[in-house]
């Protein structure tokens, strides 16, 4: 593109020398030039080959003058481009002395100066010498402040400093913040409970495609989840989950953190809602189980629904253990223990012989609800469970020891 355009140039150039050239030979003019009482004259055509000749005559002048500071300069470049290359790769080894020593000889050159003060700073927090990497990123700020900000958070965070990884992003010279620093000022907010503003970050993270590919679906609902678990009171839950998009609302990790937070305010039609709604939207197994185990009201609303979810589903274990805890909530604890065996069946696992072991508690079997809870802990561990009804004690070994003593009272070896 760039030998098109310059052809292009000279083209031009070459055409409107010829058109000056036809003009001036249709009248060639006369030029006259007195200095200090002499007389020079000639044609005007004369007068300006004579201009432009002197002119390139000064141009090649400059050239040649120029011509060792270009080839030091070039030279300088090079060294400086082989050093820069050859610290990135010691750096990549891991050897970071060495990596630090030629990035810090590269950084002499304006232009690999960022990337190379960067990764001598990054080299020397690696091997441990704050002092070293702090006097490199000294004075970086105005530079390349963006540069510099991010090394300073990537080094917070790794420290688990997140505001201090803050405050070197939001500092004024380094605004706007590069991709990375987007990237990392969202992990920032994440580690320091302020979830709501990193999601508000995604439109921009978006825009600049700094969203890691692997992540970049399952980011929006997990923050969205993590910040309706940091609001602290109902104004701030409700301003969350109004401003989410429909499809983040029904999604199990964002319903079911709506959920507990309503369940908490007591906002009990808010809280089943939610998660009636996910549900019809996209069935969750840990969703449905969260159904039953809310502390809310709406027992026989709750129970309805259940069902109406067991006709299409009667095999689930989520399922059969909700509709379980939602009898022992309503007192009908038999009906609870027929859909606990159910739900074993079905492969509920631990949740479901600790609801086992809850109900006959309640009804003062306590040596069948140890041995439920027992199973709860066998299931957790990966251990099969004996039945808590036929299972007995392990027997104890006898003791067939017999101590004798003599006719002074001490102990005598057995025969």
């Amino acid at each position: 593109m760039n030998l098109f355009r310059n052809v292009l140039v000279w083209l031009l150039l070459a055409v409107l020398g010829a058109v000056l050239v036809q003009y001036l030979l249709q009248d060639p003019g006369y030029l006259l030039v007195r200095y200090r009482g002499t007389d020079y004259s000639t044609t005007l055509a004369v007068g300006i080959g004579l201009l432009l000749a002197g002119l390139f005559a000064l141009a090649l002048l400059w050239t040649a003058l120029r011509l060792p500071f270009r080839l030091w300069n070039r030279r300088r470049r090079r060294r400086a481009r082989a050093q820069l290359i050859d610290g990135l790769t010691a750096f990549e080894r891991g050897d970071y002395l060495r990596a630090g020593q030629l990035l810090r000889q590269a950084a002499d050159d304006p232009a690999a100066e960022a990337v190379a003060r960067a990764q001598a700073a990054r080299a020397a927090f690696m091997r441990g010498d704050d002092a070293a990497g702090e006097a490199l990123l000294a004075g970086f700020e105005h530079r390349h402040a963006g540069i510099r900000a991010v090394v300073l958070a990537e080094r917070a965070l790794a420290r688990q400093q997140p505001e201090a990884a803050l405050q070197a992003l939001d500092a004024a010279p380094a605004q706007p913040l590069p991709p990375r620093g987007l990237w990392l000022r969202a992990q920032a907010l994440l580690a320091s409970a302020r979830s709501a503003e990193a999601y508000g970050l995604l439109g921009a993270l978006r825009q600049q495609q700094a969203l890691p590919a692997a992540e970049g679906e399952s980011l929006p609902a997990r923050w969205a989840a993590q910040a309706l678990r940091e609001a602290d009171d109902g104004n701030t839950v409700a301003a969350l989950w109004d401003a989410l998009p429909p499809t983040l609302r029904t999604h199990p990790d964002v319903a079911a953190a709506y959920a507990g937070r309503a369940a908490a305010l007591g906002w009990h039609d808010a809280a089943t809602t939610s998660i009636e709604q996910a549900l019809d939207a996209e069935w969750d197994e840990a969703l449905a189980a969260l159904y039953g185990q809310l502390d809310v009201d709406r027992i026989e609303h709750r129970h309805a629904q259940l069902e109406r979810w067991l006709q299409a589903r009667p095999a689930s274990p989520a399922l059969l253990l909700a509709s379980a805890r939602i009898d022992q909530r309503r007192g009908r604890w038999l009906a609870a223990e027929d859909a606990l065996n159910r739900a074993l069946t079905a492969g509920a696992g631990a949740p479901a012989w600790e609801a086992l072991g809850d109900g006959a508690a309640q009804l003062d079997d306590h040596v069948r609800a140890q041995r439920c809870y027992a199973n709860a802990l066998r299931s957790q561990r990966g251990d099969v469970a004996v039945d808590p009804v036929d299972a007995a004690p392990p027997a104890q070994p006898a003791d067939t020891h017999v101590e004798t003593r003599d006719r002074f009272g001490l102990p005598r070896l057995a025969d």
